[in-house]
């Protein structure tokens, strides 16, 4: 059975099976961004990060204790639509997982001690009824609790849609000691740190809408990590967000809090003499935030990158939410850059540079973001948003209108359309008007996009002559059918019904040509939130994945990137073992495939100096 044909199992399910999010539904888009406006407002005067400094304190543990290779599992961006979000907490769940390589052969991998949520838990804005039909209820159908099964530990940071309700629901969800299916959460604050592995130490950070990385959180990595690490050891840091790459398309100064993190956290610490080396590092960045994979690996002393000793950094937000483009990722990175404004950094900057596949790849990525302003694909944003069809609807019957009252087109006439392109020169009055309409207008619009959503005035200036263009089109194109209708003979209309014919004609034709120019203005952005709604417009559950990871007892790390390109749409019932209705794949979920690895990261690399490189 469908998702809709869930729907009607909510009651006996407990939670609603969600479509996937409409992000340019204008409702919800509304909605969302007030909500991030807000969280925005009350992160800068009540910072919830420092409230958790009553929450008992402590390394989190695992839920059961493990024996020989540690699998640990990462998934980021999940809780979206029912199909993508719970075809991949399906195959997280399975005690086995086959997975075909390039080779031909299957690899088995069983199902990971420990499962890292890494960020954006729930969309499009956090809430308890969200979580419950998003996330809580896609992963415990997949991964049921069974009587006599070892319970994997789950942990999550929380990405920004998390702390769209100022972080209320994520901590109810995840820091409670909860069990969200066979899976035990064991956090108790919204950061984290576990001793995983001898040598190895998996950290999970809160950076709270890219804002410094409050003091309780330091104090509470500084006793419960910095004190305890040994030269030689790894650490995973698991982030919200992919800074490594914001360095490249936000600002020199992103990757400055995780540098920080890196150096007074990890590499270093306070003692009786001032500050020492501890002689560990980070081995692996992990993070979600965009919806692809990709992997940048630091450059060795030969200038190329160093897959064994030098550290890595992976993106992999395809755990459920819409696919993302990758042909503009940076080639190379500066860590931090330069032009960084921290006091204190290494000088020179880590030197990075992308590795292996991407995902989608470049060619894809490209032929995929072009679908957004195509009317005759039906992945075009007007199909795939139906609220944004509508909406534009009106917007341009508006300025339609307003442009027709100053060229005099869309005046009742008594008779015909004769009449109407016979009627007055308008007054000064109503050119007036309109010029004060589209003023403020354009004041209106470039207040809220800078607001809401941090356009900049060229933007919204570029969005506007974009629709000033459609409502013109859209003008033209009603004269001409009513001229074309008069030149093939049709008997003049009365006024009235000649004025409805218009405002039919000018919202239907508006709609299309509008969202058509709004496609083609999306099409015109290089970067930033506006273009990330050329795919997030298109709402594509396929291509989806997640990380596997084996901590091997000779010290080193083993990472499996495993995508699916299609996923599950075809659903049956069965019954849990708790008595509970289960929802299940109807076939087995086909095409699991490794797409880059097994990728080995050693931990053992010797004690690091001040620049956290290897010492020669």
């Amino acid at each position: 059975m469908k998702r809709r044909e869930l729907l009607a199992l909510e009651s006996v399910l407990g939670f609603a099976p969600a479509g996937m999010t409409r992000w340019l539904d204008p409702p919800a888009l509304a909605r969302t961004a007030i909500k991030a406006g807000m969280a925005k407002v009350f992160a800068d005067y009540g910072d919830k990060r420092e409230v958790q400094a009553v929450l008992p304190s402590g390394p989190a543990p695992l839920a059961s204790p493990v024996e020989g290779d540690v699998w640990i599992d990462f998934a980021a961006d999940l809780g979206d639509g029912f199909d993508a979000t719970t075809t991949i907490a399906t195959l997280l769940g399975a005690p086995t997982l086959f997975v075909d390589t390039p080779g031909g052969n299957d690899l088995e991998l069983p199902r990971g001690d420990v499962l890292v949520l890494g960020g954006d838990e729930v969309y499009p804005a956090a809430s308890a009824r969200a979580y419950e039909n998003r996330t809580i209820g896609p992963y415990a159908t997949a991964f049921p609790a069974e009587p006599g099964i070892p319970r994997p530990t789950m942990l999550a940071v929380p990405g920004n849609h998390d702390w769209y309700d100022g972080l209320t629901s994520f901590l109810r969800v995840f820091a409670r000691g909860a069990r969200i299916g066979g899976w035990q959460t064991t956090q108790t604050r919204s950061y984290f740190v576990v001793a995983v592995a001898p040598g190895w130490w998996l950290v999970g950070l809160d950076s709270q809408l890219g804002e410094y990385i409050d003091e309780p959180q330091l104090d509470y990595f500084r006793e419960h990590l910095t004190a305890h690490l040994q030269p030689g050891d790894g650490v995973i840091v698991c982030t919200a967000a992919p800074a490594w790459v914001h360095t490249a398309s936000k600002g020199p100064d992103g990757f400055n809090q995780l540098h920080f993190f890196d150096r007074t956290i990890v590499r270093n610490r306070e003692g009786a003499a001032g500050t020492e080396p501890t002689g560990a590092a980070i081995r692996l960045w992990l993070t979600g935030d965009q919806h692809h994979y990709s992997r940048y690996v630091q450059l060795g002393p030969d200038g190329e990158p160093d897959e064994a000793y030098g550290i890595q950094a992976i993106t992999c937000g395809l755990g459920g939410a819409y696919l993302a483009e990758t042909h503009r990722l940076p080639e190379t990175l500066e860590l931090p850059p330069a032009t960084s404004r921290m006091r204190t950094k290494d000088v020179p900057g880590m030197p990075m540079r992308r590795v292996g596949p991407t995902y989608p790849d470049a060619a894809t990525s490209r032929r995929l973001y072009r679908r957004v302003a195509n009317p005759l694909s039906r992945w075009w944003l007007g199909w795939r948003n139906p609220g944004l069809l509508v909406g534009i609807g009106w917007v341009q019957f508006v300025l339609a209108w307003l442009l027709g009252a100053v060229v005099g087109l869309v005046q009742p006439a008594p008779d015909s359309i004769g009449a109407v392109l016979r009627g007055p020169v308008p007054t000064t009055a109503s050119a007036l008007a309109l010029v004060v309409a589209i003023a403020l207008g354009s004041w209106l619009l470039h207040w809220l996009t800078s607001v809401l959503f941090g356009w900049g005035g060229v933007v919204a200036t570029r969005a506007i002559v974009f629709q000033l263009v459609a409502g013109c089109l859209t003008l033209l194109a009603l004269v001409g059918l009513l001229l074309a209708a008069r030149s093939l003979g049709m008997p003049p209309l009365p006024g009235i019904v000649l004025l409805g014919v218009a405002a039919i004609g000018s919202w239907g034709i508006g709609a299309l040509l509008g969202t058509a120019m709004f496609g083609l203005f999306l099409l015109t952005q290089p970067s930033g939130t506006v273009a990330s709604w050329r795919m997030s417009a298109q709402a594509i559950a396929d291509h989806k994945g997640f990380l596997r990871m084996r901590l091997q007892p000779n010290g080193s790390i083993e990472i499996h990137a495993i995508v699916v390109d299609r996923i599950c749409t075809d659903w049956a019932t069965t019954t849990a073992p708790d008595g509970a209705l289960r929802v299940v794949p109807a076939t087995r979920i086909t095409g699991v495939r490794l797409l880059d690895g097994p990728i080995t990261v050693t931990r053992n690399r010797g004690a690091t100096s001040d620049t956290g490189k290897a010492p020669a």
